[in-house]
């Protein structure tokens, strides 16, 4: 039984389509007007009657959606030849006869598609033919042009409402020799296409070519043409203009995110070579119906020289066809663990049951999945490549099936080094990369500096690169594996003008009978100059010992030949020249700044009672509580010194005595205040003087707040203010009660 099931699926995966020709829309009335599609050729027939001319025979053939309304396809039309060169006029031809109507008809051939979608598809289609003789022989040849109205209105990706067609065939001419003999190629479409909105498709656009000649496709613009004479979203009457406008003509406007290199999307394609047309179809939705225009052109190519082109443009349908498709996009190598997640990539309404074989049947049961989404782990199976199965609707007779293999090499660990920093110099890159299984066998280096021309990329696996200015550069390494494994590496490299490296000290001085130590850091090697009074110019860390002020300059060359240069000046001076602004007075717990001027380095002061906010600073802060003699001692080094003495004496505040007053209305007193040198009363008011210490109070009217501020000459220079408070009594004479009687 269980060899009769993997019959029975093995047998499903052969009969598996990948990709669909079979298509599937509900054909509406929605598209009723007008043109669905066109192409013009033409093919050489010799000579023509008169000498110096050419023959040719002309066909166009136009296309009609069998179940649109809107103008028939006429029994004769006007073509219209132009002088390539000029774009003039050089003649018209009217009454080009039309053969008899023909039907293109698919017939419904999909069981697994719904009965309510509607698979037929129908065009009308009719040829135009006519022999231009006697065409003089000119350089750049002749454009024979039809235009009509309309397009089929409503299109998805092009504004098609009101917009008429422009076919066109450009005979060559002379130019090229014997371009002129030329015959275009033939498309051999099959035109009744529909398509399954967001599935997988195939669509043959390939061309034949009497020639011989190489043929080359691409998508290409749709033109607009002749317009209505009546309202537009109708044009039951069209008109072909007579004669036709003169070239060049105008594209149609594409909409809707679509554009001519991409009509279906980006996820279609055509292949430039064979002229297939494939790819996943437009997402449209449930229930979708829509019209695409599409357009090929082929060109010719007679040895290596393109001598002409030829296009056709074609309606194309598509809608949701509700069919059960397994997809299963190629996946890359799992690089990075051995858990793979696996999903199908077709959309698929109602959703199918599913059957997922993993390849793996080390793993027992785990070895299927009956879930959408499943993840698997090939860790007790190992690194290797695997079969993955997908089975929808599985035994049922619209099911489907897909399969991939998938690359498993996990222990991929990507890196690269920079080793070097400077411009004009050589800059190593270096990958680091490490894994586990394969080979890595390719590098593409980009150094970010399109100004290097070709050499800003490099194949090799450890390259170097010049950069000529500084800056900072964005690197990239794409590093890949035989096994498939491949990663992109930025990095931000800064270049800089010289390599990284430091001189110590900076600017100093030194006393004559003094040694310095000077020093660099970074690795490379360095030189000094001058040769002056320094024990080793090729040390990092020399000991000099000028005796007059001397710039010592270091030239340092890192391991890359990166080289930059940096200077010490060291001033050279007889000994330590020390001072200070002389003694000072503050008052007590105010604080001090000792003021020394000095050319020394190094500082100590004395004595470290904690009154200093700093023993070993050049000016530090003093608060003491008694008067103090701070010494400092100022270094250039322990042979090379001087020292000085600042006072400062703390001095207390002024002690104030002022007692408050009080005397009786409209009479006179005197404040008392002593304990100072000067005096100063605020406000004014009644005093016979503001300044001295026992002013006379004349006549106060009313009580008074008195701020006095007193300063004394002892040496603390500032003042101490008191409030002094004059009271004035007013007393209320009271005889007693009047007599009664």
């Amino acid at each position: 039984m269980l060899i009769l099931g993997l019959l029975f699926i093995d047998n499903l995966l052969m009969k598996k389509i990948i990709f669909f020709a079979i298509f599937c829309i509900s054909i509406s009335t929605t598209f009723a007007t007008h043109i669905s599609g066109g192409e013009m050729s033409y093919a050489y027939l010799g000579p023509g009657t008169n000498p110096g001319t050419l023959k040719y025979s002309v066909t166009l053939r136009m296309y009609k959606d069998c179940n649109t309304g809107g103008a028939d396809l006429e029994n004769s039309v006007t073509f219209t030849v132009f002088n390539t060169a000029t774009n003039a006029q050089f003649r018209n031809i009217t009454g080009v006869p039309g053969s008899p109507l023909v039907t293109l008809q698919k017939i419904p051939n999909d069981p697994c598609i719904p009965d309510f979608i509607e698979q037929r598809v129908c065009f009308l289609t009719r040829t135009y033919n006519t022999i231009i003789d006697n065409l003089p022989e000119n350089l750049f040849g002749y454009t024979v042009t039809y235009q009509r109205c309309c397009r089929v209105a409503g299109m998805e990706n092009i504004n098609s409402t009101s917009v008429g067609i422009s076919y066109f065939a450009k005979i060559p001419g002379t130019l090229i020799p014997n371009a002129e003999k030329n015959t275009s190629p033939v498309f051999t479409t099959k035109d009744t296409v529909l398509i399954c909105s967001a599935l997988p498709f195939t669509f043959d656009f390939s061309a034949t070519d009497a020639d011989g000649d190489d043929l080359v496709y691409s998508f290409y613009n749709a033109f607009s043409g002749g317009g209505p004479t009546t309202n537009p979203s109708n044009c039951t009457t069209c008109t072909s203009p007579d004669p036709s406008a003169a070239p060049p003509y105008i594209p149609v406007n594409y909409i809707n995110g679509y554009t001519p290199s991409f009509p279906l999307g980006s996820l279609v394609t055509i292949n430039s070579t064979t002229g297939i047309i494939s790819g996943i179809a437009p997402n449209l939705g449930v229930g979708a119906n829509s019209i695409f225009a599409i357009t090929v052109l082929v060109s010719e190519f007679r040895g290596n020289v393109k001598i002409g082109e030829h296009f056709k443009d074609l309606q194309i349908r598509i809608g949701d066809c509700q069919k059960t498709v397994a997809l299963l996009n190629p996946k890359p190598t799992t690089c990075d663990g051995f858990t793979v997640s696996f999903e199908n990539n077709a959309i698929n309404n109602p959703p199918p049951t599913y059957l997922w074989i993993f390849g793996d049947p080390a793993s027992g049961s785990l070895d299927t999945s009956r879930i959408a989404t499943p993840s698997h782990d090939y860790t007790l199976a190992g690194a290797g490549n695997y079969k993955v199965k997908l089975y929808l609707n599985l035994a049922e007779p619209c099911g489907d099936s897909a399969e991939m293999i998938v690359k498993v090499y996990p222990g991929w660990r990507p890196a690269f080094e920079v080793l070097g920093q400077c411009k004009n110099t050589p800059i190593q890159f270096n990958d680091l990369s490490q894994h586990d299984y394969g080979t890595i066998n390719k590098w593409t280096w980009h150094f970010g500096d399109p100004s290097s021309g070709a050499n800003d990329s490099s194949h090799l696996k450890n390259p170097t690169h010049i950069f000529a200015t500084s800056g900072i550069y964005n690197v990239t390494l794409l590093v890949e594996s035989d096994k498939g494994c491949a990663t992109l590496l930025p990095k931000q490299v800064e270049v800089k003008d010289k390599p990284a490296f430091e001189v110590f000290p900076k600017d100093t001085l030194i006393c004559k009978i003094d040694d310095l130590q000077i020093s660099v850091t970074g690795t490379g090697s360095v030189v000094w100059s001058p040769n002056y009074n320094i024990n080793n110019v090729n040390s990092p860390t020399p000991i000099v010992s000028p005796d007059v002020t001397t710039t010592y300059t270091a030239t340092f060359t890192d391991a890359f030949g990166c080289t930059g240069s940096d200077v010490v000046k060291i001033n050279v001076v007889d000994k330590v020249t020390q001072g200070n602004n002389y003694d000072t007075t503050i008052c007590t717990g105010d604080a001090a700044t000792l003021r020394l001027f000095s050319n020394a380095l190094y500082y100590t002061w004395q004595p470290n009672d904690g009154s200093l906010n700093s023993t070993t600073i050049k000016n530090p802060t003093a608060t003491p509580t008694v008067t103090t003699d701070y010494i400092v001692t100022g270094k250039i080094s322990n042979i090379c010194f001087a020292q000085n003495t600042i006072r400062v004496k703390p001095v207390p505040y002024p002690t104030v005595i002022a007692p408050d007053v009080s005397v009786c209305s409209g009479k006179s007193t005197q404040l008392f205040a002593s304990g100072g040198s000067s005096y100063n009363w605020s406000p004014r008011n009644f005093l016979s003087s503001t300044t001295v210490p026992n002013p006379l109070v004349q006549n106060p009217s009313s009580s008074v707040l008195y701020t006095l501020t007193v300063r004394d000459n002892l040496g603390c220079p500032k003042p101490v203010q008191k409030i002094v408070k004059l009271t004035v009594v007013k007393i209320i004479a009271n005889a007693g009660p009047r007599d009664t009687s």
